[in-house]
């Protein structure tokens, strides 16, 4: 099952990863804008996921199902 301790284990390993693109972006006259579209790109892939994730972890309007009769109905 799907805990809420997962976003911190998803952001430590973006962590990781957003460091190991900082020191091992290619050297060069375009070294800056390697580091910022790893960086920004690894960040916007976080945070759709996270979005989606804890919104499924927590929905704001509970399912009903629409295909019961009426006397099973609560």
């Amino acid at each position: 099952m799907a805990q809420g301790y997962s976003i911190f284990i998803g952001l430590v390993i973006i962590v990781a990863l957003c460091v190991a693109s900082w020191f091992l972006s290619p050297k060069g006259e375009h070294q800056v804008l390697w580091r910022s579209s790893l960086i920004l790109s690894i960040v916007s892939c976080y945070l759709m996921w996270a979005i989606t994730f804890l919104a499924q972890l927590h929905p704001l309007i509970e399912p009903r199902r629409s295909d019961l009769r009426p006397e099973f109905l609560e």
